[in-house]
Protein backbone atom coordinates (compact mmCIF):
# COMPACT_ATOMS: atom_id res chain seq x y z
CA UNK A 1 0.00 0.00 0.00
CA UNK A 2 1.21 3.51 -0.86
CA UNK A 3 2.57 4.91 2.45
CA UNK A 4 0.89 8.31 2.13
CA UNK A 5 -2.41 6.61 1.33
CA UNK A 6 -2.03 4.29 4.31
CA UNK A 7 -1.48 7.24 6.63
CA UNK A 8 -4.57 8.94 5.22
CA UNK A 9 -6.74 5.88 5.85
CA UNK A 10 -5.40 5.50 9.37
CA UNK A 11 -6.26 9.13 10.05
CA UNK A 12 -9.93 8.37 9.37
CA UNK A 13 -10.03 5.29 11.61
CA UNK A 14 -8.80 2.40 9.48
CA UNK A 15 -7.22 -0.59 11.24
CA UNK A 16 -4.54 -1.79 8.82
CA UNK A 17 -2.65 -5.08 9.02
CA UNK A 18 -0.08 -6.18 6.43
CA UNK A 19 -1.14 -3.33 4.17
CA UNK A 20 -4.83 -4.32 4.14
CA UNK A 21 -7.68 -2.41 5.81
CA UNK A 22 -9.31 -4.84 8.24
CA UNK A 23 -12.09 -2.54 9.42
CA UNK A 24 -13.06 0.94 10.57
CA UNK A 25 -13.89 -0.02 14.14
CA UNK A 26 -17.04 -2.14 13.86
CA UNK A 27 -16.59 -5.18 11.58
CA UNK A 28 -20.05 -6.64 12.22
CA UNK A 29 -21.86 -3.38 11.48
CA UNK A 30 -19.75 -2.97 8.33
CA UNK A 31 -20.80 -6.41 7.11
CA UNK A 32 -24.44 -5.57 7.76
CA UNK A 33 -24.03 -2.31 5.84
CA UNK A 34 -22.70 -4.21 2.82
CA UNK A 35 -25.74 -6.48 2.87
CA UNK A 36 -28.35 -3.76 3.13
CA UNK A 37 -26.72 -0.42 2.34
CA UNK A 38 -24.07 1.37 0.33
CA UNK A 39 -20.38 1.04 1.20
CA UNK A 40 -16.89 2.24 0.28
CA UNK A 41 -13.78 0.03 0.53
CA UNK A 42 -10.06 0.31 -0.07
CA UNK A 43 -8.91 -2.60 -2.23
CA UNK A 44 -5.26 -2.88 -1.29
CA UNK A 45 -5.54 -6.68 -1.25
CA UNK A 46 -5.26 -6.18 -5.02
CA UNK A 47 -2.23 -5.02 -6.94
CA UNK A 48 -2.07 -3.37 -10.36
CA UNK A 49 0.09 -4.53 -13.26
CA UNK A 50 0.63 -2.20 -16.20
CA UNK A 51 1.39 -3.69 -19.61
CA UNK A 52 2.37 -0.81 -21.89
CA UNK A 53 3.85 -0.31 -25.32
CA UNK A 54 2.74 -0.45 -28.94
CA UNK A 55 2.71 -4.28 -28.97
CA UNK A 56 0.85 -4.67 -25.68
CA UNK A 57 -2.47 -5.76 -27.18
CA UNK A 58 -0.95 -8.43 -29.43
CA UNK A 59 1.33 -9.60 -26.66
CA UNK A 60 -1.47 -10.02 -24.12
CA UNK A 61 -3.72 -11.70 -26.68
CA UNK A 62 -1.19 -14.52 -26.81
CA UNK A 63 -0.80 -14.77 -23.02
CA UNK A 64 -4.22 -14.33 -21.42
CA UNK A 65 -7.38 -16.44 -21.55
CA UNK A 66 -9.71 -13.53 -22.37
CA UNK A 67 -10.12 -11.90 -25.77
CA UNK A 68 -7.93 -8.83 -25.34
CA UNK A 69 -8.86 -7.52 -28.81
CA UNK A 70 -12.46 -7.12 -27.61
CA UNK A 71 -11.49 -4.99 -24.60
CA UNK A 72 -12.21 -1.57 -26.06
CA UNK A 73 -11.48 1.78 -24.41
CA UNK A 74 -14.86 1.76 -22.68
CA UNK A 75 -14.94 -1.84 -21.47
CA UNK A 76 -13.22 -4.36 -19.23
CA UNK A 77 -12.93 -8.12 -18.94
CA UNK A 78 -12.17 -10.79 -16.40
CA UNK A 79 -9.42 -13.16 -17.45
CA UNK A 80 -6.61 -15.42 -16.30
CA UNK A 81 -2.92 -15.98 -16.78
CA UNK A 82 -2.16 -19.70 -16.99
CA UNK A 83 0.78 -22.06 -16.98
CA UNK A 84 1.41 -24.18 -20.10
CA UNK A 85 -0.60 -26.90 -18.29
CA UNK A 86 -3.64 -24.59 -18.14
CA UNK A 87 -3.50 -23.96 -14.40
CA UNK A 88 -4.19 -20.42 -13.25
CA UNK A 89 -1.33 -18.33 -11.91
CA UNK A 90 -3.82 -15.50 -11.44
CA UNK A 91 -7.20 -14.19 -12.43
CA UNK A 92 -7.78 -10.49 -12.91
CA UNK A 93 -9.87 -7.60 -14.18
CA UNK A 94 -8.36 -6.04 -17.32
CA UNK A 95 -9.02 -2.61 -18.86
CA UNK A 96 -7.33 -0.26 -21.30
CA UNK A 97 -5.03 2.55 -20.21
CA UNK A 98 -3.55 5.42 -22.22
CA UNK A 99 -0.58 3.38 -23.48
CA UNK A 100 -1.69 -0.20 -23.01
CA UNK A 101 -3.58 -2.08 -20.29
CA UNK A 102 -3.99 -2.28 -16.54
CA UNK A 103 -4.96 -5.42 -14.65
CA UNK A 104 -6.10 -5.74 -11.05
CA UNK A 105 -5.12 -9.05 -9.43
CA UNK A 106 -4.25 -10.43 -6.02
CA UNK A 107 -1.35 -8.55 -4.52
CA UNK A 108 0.05 -11.89 -3.32
CA UNK A 109 0.69 -13.12 -6.88
CA UNK A 110 1.65 -9.91 -8.65
CA UNK A 111 5.41 -10.57 -8.58
CA UNK A 112 4.94 -14.09 -9.96
CA UNK A 113 2.73 -12.92 -12.81
CA UNK A 114 4.99 -9.98 -13.65
CA UNK A 115 7.99 -12.32 -13.87
CA UNK A 116 6.07 -14.84 -16.00
CA UNK A 117 4.85 -12.23 -18.48
CA UNK A 118 8.32 -10.74 -18.80
CA UNK A 119 9.64 -14.17 -19.80
CA UNK A 120 7.51 -14.03 -22.94
CA UNK A 121 8.17 -10.42 -24.00
CA UNK A 122 11.27 -11.29 -26.09
CA UNK A 123 11.43 -8.71 -28.93
CA UNK A 124 7.95 -7.30 -28.42
CA UNK A 125 7.72 -3.59 -27.69
CA UNK A 126 6.15 -4.13 -24.29
CA UNK A 127 6.95 -3.09 -20.73
CA UNK A 128 5.45 -4.98 -17.78
CA UNK A 129 5.58 -3.02 -14.52
CA UNK A 130 4.03 -3.03 -11.06
CA UNK A 131 1.85 0.10 -10.84
CA UNK A 132 0.44 -0.68 -7.40
CA UNK A 133 2.24 2.27 -5.78
CA UNK A 134 0.84 4.84 -8.18
CA UNK A 135 -2.75 3.56 -8.59
CA UNK A 136 -5.22 3.29 -5.71
CA UNK A 137 -8.14 0.90 -6.15
CA UNK A 138 -11.42 1.64 -4.39
CA UNK A 139 -14.68 -0.30 -4.40
CA UNK A 140 -18.16 1.15 -4.00
CA UNK A 141 -21.34 -0.88 -3.69
CA UNK A 142 -25.04 -0.34 -3.24
CA UNK A 143 -27.84 1.75 -4.67
CA UNK A 144 -26.21 5.05 -3.68
CA UNK A 145 -22.80 4.25 -5.17
CA UNK A 146 -23.31 5.72 -8.64
CA UNK A 147 -25.13 8.75 -7.22
CA UNK A 148 -22.20 9.43 -4.91
CA UNK A 149 -19.93 9.70 -7.95
CA UNK A 150 -22.27 12.00 -9.83
CA UNK A 151 -24.53 11.60 -12.83
CA UNK A 152 -21.56 11.08 -15.18
CA UNK A 153 -21.23 7.53 -13.81
CA UNK A 154 -24.89 6.54 -13.62
CA UNK A 155 -26.30 3.91 -15.93
CA UNK A 156 -23.09 1.93 -16.53
CA UNK A 157 -23.69 -1.59 -17.78
CA UNK A 158 -21.63 -4.47 -16.36
CA UNK A 159 -17.97 -4.28 -17.43
CA UNK A 160 -18.38 -0.83 -18.90
CA UNK A 161 -15.37 1.36 -18.07
CA UNK A 162 -15.65 5.14 -17.96
CA UNK A 163 -13.00 7.78 -17.40
CA UNK A 164 -13.66 10.54 -14.88
CA UNK A 165 -11.67 13.23 -13.10
CA UNK A 166 -7.92 13.38 -13.65
CA UNK A 167 -6.85 10.00 -15.02
CA UNK A 168 -9.38 7.96 -13.03
CA UNK A 169 -11.46 5.05 -14.34
CA UNK A 170 -14.71 3.56 -13.02
CA UNK A 171 -15.60 -0.02 -13.99
CA UNK A 172 -19.06 -1.46 -13.41
CA UNK A 173 -19.02 -4.87 -11.70
CA UNK A 174 -21.71 -7.46 -10.98
CA UNK A 175 -23.88 -6.69 -7.96
CA UNK A 176 -24.41 -2.92 -8.25
CA UNK A 177 -20.72 -2.26 -7.69
CA UNK A 178 -17.99 -0.11 -9.15
CA UNK A 179 -14.22 -0.51 -9.08
CA UNK A 180 -12.42 2.85 -9.15
CA UNK A 181 -8.80 3.11 -10.31
CA UNK A 182 -7.48 6.46 -9.12
CA UNK A 183 -4.03 8.13 -9.25
CA UNK A 184 -2.58 7.90 -5.76
CA UNK A 185 -2.32 11.67 -5.42
CA UNK A 186 -6.07 12.08 -5.96
CA UNK A 187 -7.29 9.21 -3.75
CA UNK A 188 -7.66 11.15 -0.49
CA UNK A 189 -9.89 13.82 -2.02
CA UNK A 190 -12.12 11.24 -3.72
CA UNK A 191 -12.35 9.15 -0.52
CA UNK A 192 -13.48 12.20 1.45
CA UNK A 193 -16.19 12.94 -1.10
CA UNK A 194 -17.48 9.36 -1.22
CA UNK A 195 -17.32 8.80 2.54
CA UNK A 196 -19.84 11.61 3.00
CA UNK A 197 -22.47 9.33 1.43
CA UNK A 198 -21.12 5.76 1.65
CA UNK A 199 -20.06 3.85 4.76
CA UNK A 200 -16.34 2.99 4.85
CA UNK A 201 -15.80 -0.75 5.38
CA UNK A 202 -12.82 -3.08 5.66
CA UNK A 203 -11.41 -4.92 2.67
CA UNK A 204 -12.80 -8.29 3.94
CA UNK A 205 -16.30 -6.87 3.43
CA UNK A 206 -15.54 -6.24 -0.24
CA UNK A 207 -14.14 -9.75 -0.53
CA UNK A 208 -17.42 -11.05 0.92
CA UNK A 209 -19.31 -9.12 -1.79
CA UNK A 210 -17.11 -10.75 -4.44
CA UNK A 211 -17.87 -14.16 -2.93
CA UNK A 212 -21.62 -13.55 -2.94
CA UNK A 213 -21.40 -12.46 -6.58
CA UNK A 214 -19.44 -15.60 -7.52
CA UNK A 215 -16.23 -13.75 -8.44
CA UNK A 216 -13.11 -15.81 -7.62
CA UNK A 217 -9.69 -14.45 -6.68
CA UNK A 218 -6.66 -16.69 -7.11
CA UNK A 219 -4.08 -16.00 -4.38
CA UNK A 220 -0.63 -17.36 -3.58
CA UNK A 221 -2.28 -20.19 -1.63
CA UNK A 222 -4.23 -21.41 -4.67
CA UNK A 223 -1.88 -20.71 -7.58
CA UNK A 224 -1.73 -23.54 -10.15
CA UNK A 225 -4.58 -25.47 -8.51
CA UNK A 226 -7.44 -24.70 -10.89
CA UNK A 227 -8.24 -24.61 -14.58
CA UNK A 228 -10.17 -21.42 -15.45
CA UNK A 229 -13.45 -23.35 -15.94
CA UNK A 230 -13.18 -24.82 -12.45
CA UNK A 231 -13.66 -21.30 -11.08
CA UNK A 232 -16.47 -20.53 -13.58
CA UNK A 233 -14.28 -17.98 -15.32
CA UNK A 234 -15.70 -18.67 -18.77
CA UNK A 235 -19.19 -18.01 -17.36
CA UNK A 236 -17.91 -14.58 -16.32
CA UNK A 237 -16.55 -13.81 -19.79
CA UNK A 238 -12.95 -14.48 -18.80
CA UNK A 239 -12.15 -17.25 -21.31
CA UNK A 240 -12.43 -17.05 -25.10
CA UNK A 241 -12.56 -20.32 -27.06
CA UNK A 242 -12.48 -18.49 -30.42
CA UNK A 243 -9.44 -16.22 -30.06
CA UNK A 244 -6.79 -18.80 -30.91
CA UNK A 245 -3.66 -19.71 -29.00
CA UNK A 246 -2.66 -18.45 -25.58
CA UNK A 247 -0.44 -19.97 -22.93
CA UNK A 248 -2.28 -23.04 -21.58
CA UNK A 249 -4.93 -22.83 -24.31
CA UNK A 250 -4.62 -26.45 -25.47
CA UNK A 251 -5.42 -27.85 -22.02
CA UNK A 252 -8.18 -25.31 -21.34
CA UNK A 253 -9.83 -25.97 -24.71
CA UNK A 254 -9.59 -29.75 -24.32
CA UNK A 255 -11.35 -29.61 -20.96
CA UNK A 256 -14.13 -27.56 -22.54
CA UNK A 257 -14.64 -29.70 -25.62
CA UNK A 258 -14.66 -32.99 -23.69
CA UNK A 259 -18.02 -31.91 -22.30
CA UNK A 260 -19.15 -31.12 -18.78
CA UNK A 261 -16.35 -29.92 -16.51
CA UNK A 262 -16.24 -32.38 -13.61
CA UNK A 263 -15.33 -29.85 -10.94
CA UNK A 264 -16.92 -26.43 -10.57
CA UNK A 265 -16.90 -23.55 -8.14
CA UNK A 266 -19.97 -23.23 -5.89
CA UNK A 267 -21.12 -20.81 -3.22
CA UNK A 268 -21.33 -22.37 0.25
CA UNK A 269 -21.89 -21.43 3.89
CA UNK A 270 -20.79 -22.87 7.22
CA UNK A 271 -22.26 -21.89 10.56
CA UNK A 272 -19.10 -23.06 12.32
CA UNK A 273 -17.27 -20.05 13.79
CA UNK A 274 -14.39 -21.89 15.47
CA UNK A 275 -11.76 -21.86 12.71
CA UNK A 276 -12.17 -19.49 9.75
CA UNK A 277 -11.99 -21.17 6.32
CA UNK A 278 -8.96 -20.18 4.28
CA UNK A 279 -8.06 -20.36 0.57
CA UNK A 280 -6.60 -23.77 -0.21
CA UNK A 281 -8.41 -25.59 2.61
CA UNK A 282 -9.47 -29.04 1.42
CA UNK A 283 -13.10 -30.04 0.86
CA UNK A 284 -14.32 -33.58 1.54
CA UNK A 285 -17.50 -35.16 0.15
CA UNK A 286 -19.36 -38.21 1.41
CA UNK A 287 -19.66 -39.53 -2.17
CA UNK A 288 -15.85 -39.53 -2.61
CA UNK A 289 -14.59 -41.24 0.57
CA UNK A 290 -11.01 -41.23 1.72
CA UNK A 291 -9.71 -38.27 -0.25
CA UNK A 292 -10.20 -34.55 -0.73
CA UNK A 293 -12.69 -33.73 -3.46
CA UNK A 294 -11.99 -30.01 -3.82
CA UNK A 295 -10.61 -26.85 -2.25
CA UNK A 296 -11.66 -23.45 -0.94
CA UNK A 297 -11.02 -20.58 -3.35
CA UNK A 298 -12.05 -17.65 -1.11
CA UNK A 299 -13.82 -17.26 2.23
CA UNK A 300 -15.00 -14.43 4.48
CA UNK A 301 -17.21 -13.88 7.52
CA UNK A 302 -20.90 -13.50 6.65
CA UNK A 303 -23.13 -10.72 8.04
CA UNK A 304 -25.47 -13.13 9.83
CA UNK A 305 -22.69 -15.22 11.38
CA UNK A 306 -20.60 -18.09 10.10
CA UNK A 307 -18.65 -17.92 6.85
CA UNK A 308 -19.50 -17.74 3.17
CA UNK A 309 -17.05 -19.29 0.75
CA UNK A 310 -16.40 -20.17 -2.85
CA UNK A 311 -15.07 -23.70 -3.27
CA UNK A 312 -14.33 -26.03 -6.17
CA UNK A 313 -15.96 -29.46 -5.80
CA UNK A 314 -17.27 -32.24 -8.01
CA UNK A 315 -20.67 -31.74 -9.64
CA UNK A 316 -21.81 -35.00 -8.08
CA UNK A 317 -21.10 -33.64 -4.61
CA UNK A 318 -23.29 -30.63 -5.28
CA UNK A 319 -26.13 -32.75 -6.57
CA UNK A 320 -26.32 -35.63 -4.10
CA UNK A 321 -23.82 -35.51 -1.25
CA UNK A 322 -22.90 -33.85 2.03
CA UNK A 323 -19.75 -31.73 1.87
CA UNK A 324 -17.35 -31.02 4.74
CA UNK A 325 -14.60 -28.50 5.40
CA UNK A 326 -11.01 -29.68 6.03
CA UNK A 327 -11.84 -33.33 6.89
CA UNK A 328 -14.46 -35.99 6.25
CA UNK A 329 -16.01 -35.24 9.64
CA UNK A 330 -15.37 -31.48 9.55
CA UNK A 331 -17.97 -28.69 9.56
CA UNK A 332 -20.84 -29.26 7.13
CA UNK A 333 -21.02 -26.86 4.18
CA UNK A 334 -24.44 -25.80 2.92
CA UNK A 335 -24.76 -24.92 -0.77
CA UNK A 336 -26.20 -21.51 -1.67
CA UNK A 337 -27.35 -20.18 -5.04
CA UNK A 338 -24.87 -18.30 -7.21
CA UNK A 339 -26.17 -15.30 -9.16
CA UNK A 340 -25.45 -17.14 -12.42
CA UNK A 341 -26.20 -20.67 -13.65
CA UNK A 342 -23.46 -23.33 -13.44
CA UNK A 343 -23.83 -26.02 -16.11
Amino acid sequence: MNSAWQQRLQSVGALIEDGIVQNFGDPQAEREAARSGSVLADLSHLGVLEVAGEDSETFLQGQLSCDVHSVAAGSSSYGSCCTPKGRMLADFLLWRASNGFLMALSRSVIATVQKRLKMYVLRSKVQVSDASGSVVLLGVSGAAAADALGSVLTGLSTHEARRFGEGSTAISLPGERLLLAVPAEGAAKLWEKLAATLRPVGTPVWEWLDIRNGIPLVTAKTQEQFLPQMTNLELLGGVSFKKGCFTGQEVVARAQHLGKVKRRMFLMHTDDDRTPPSPGDEIFSDDIPGQASGAVVNAQAAPGGGYDLLAVVHHSSRESSTVHLRSSDGPVLRFLDLPYAVA
